[in-house]
């Protein structure tokens, strides 16, 4: 088998293990509602985390046999992938309209990335990283935020899987930093972007997990999935020296496949929330003040029985009782 074979085959395997880990954890999404960042206790969590890791080293090993300009693109099938592995084993199939949205997102990354050139290899000093690493949790902290004060489930899902792709995408933009300087920097000097990798890595996942909350599975993936290697593309066009292929032309395309990813999205949202319509079910979320308990008429512990036999006492206080006279008394 070739070098470049084996990269293909690598991709392809890593993208399964990210659908499968998405499936598992919008599972869990859907079983503990009320633990959506981290669900310790929850077994099925812990063996999507392991999916995640196991992906993360199939596409690492698969950049080590191939182009960056292959294995990236191959990437982008992780939701084509998710949908009919989830209609197979979990029973969740997918409309026409979120099949357009997925194909539409995959091709539009795919021909993204396929044009990002890469450049040679560069590194980030420790000023550059820190402004990096500032700027992206300011971002990541500011979605998550902007997340808490919305009671749509669908935006708020977006608003997260977005949260969480920025934190993957750069916690890759370190990644790559770090093997480049790996020879050449101390270990000291290397400390700071690997406790920032982890603090990444760690965000993304949480915020992914959450992301699956009340939104179903192929909205917030397609999200992440998009996000990811964008954010990554645009610190590495940016910071890295690299630009698009074939020029003029090639850019035109590559603006050309982010409008058709980002409108792969759209569609991705906008069958979520036709079902949710179509099923009656209201796409927000209830107010807890709607939900308190009424106390005003009722002292706290007190049954309604009670508050009756008050309520007879306050009368009969206020009814006069009639005096007996005199001579009744003789």
């Amino acid at each position: 088998m070739s070098a470049l074979a084996l990269a293909v085959l690598l991709s392809l395997v890593s993208a399964v293990a990210y659908a499968a880990a998405a499936i598992l954890q919008e599972h869990v999404a859907t079983d503990t509602p009320d633990r959506p960042y981290a669900p310790w206790h929850h077994g099925v969590w812990w063996a999507s985390v392991l999916l995640n890791g196991l992906g993360a080293l199939l596409h690492v090993g698969a950049l080590a046999y191939g182009p960056l300009s292959v294995v990236q693109p191959l990437g982008a099938l992780t939701i084509v992938f998710a949908l009919p592995m989830a209609a197979l084993f979990v029973g969740r199939k997918a409309g026409r309209t979120a099949w357009r949205g997925a194909f539409m997102a995959a091709v539009g990354l795919a021909g993204l990335l396929a044009l990002t050139g890469s450049g040679d290899s560069h590194s980030l000093d420790g000023g550059e990283r820190l402004i990096l690493g500032a700027a992206t949790f300011g971002c990541v902290g500011a979605l998550f935020l902007a997340a808490q004060l919305v009671r749509r489930p669908m935006v708020r899902s977006v608003l997260l899987a977005g949260a969480a792709g920025a934190a993957f995408g750069i916690a890759s933009v370190f990644t790559k930093t770090v093997a480049v300087d790996w020879t050449s920097a101390t270990t000291s000097v290397q400390v700071p972007s690997l406790l920032a990798i982890a603090a990444l890595a760690a965000s993304g996942l949480m915020l992914s997990q959450a992301s699956y909350r009340g939104a179903g599975l192929a909205a917030p993936l397609a999200v992440v999935t998009v996000v990811n290697p964008v954010v990554a593309a645009a610190v590495g066009l940016t910071l890295f020296g690299e630009s698009f292929r074939y020029g003029v032309s090639g850019t035109l395309l590559a603006l050309f496949s982010g409008v058709v990813a980002t409108a792969g999205l759209i569609l991705l949202t906008r069958e979520r929330l036709t079902s949710q319509l179509a099923s009656g079910h209201e796409p927000t979320e209830p107010d807890p003040k709607d939900q308190a308990p009424d106390t005003s008429r009722s002292r706290r512990g007190a049954s309604p029985d009670d508050d009756q036999d008050q309520d007879q006492d306050r009368i009969l206080d206020l009814v006069p009782v009639p005096r007996r006279s005199a001579r009744s008394r003789r």
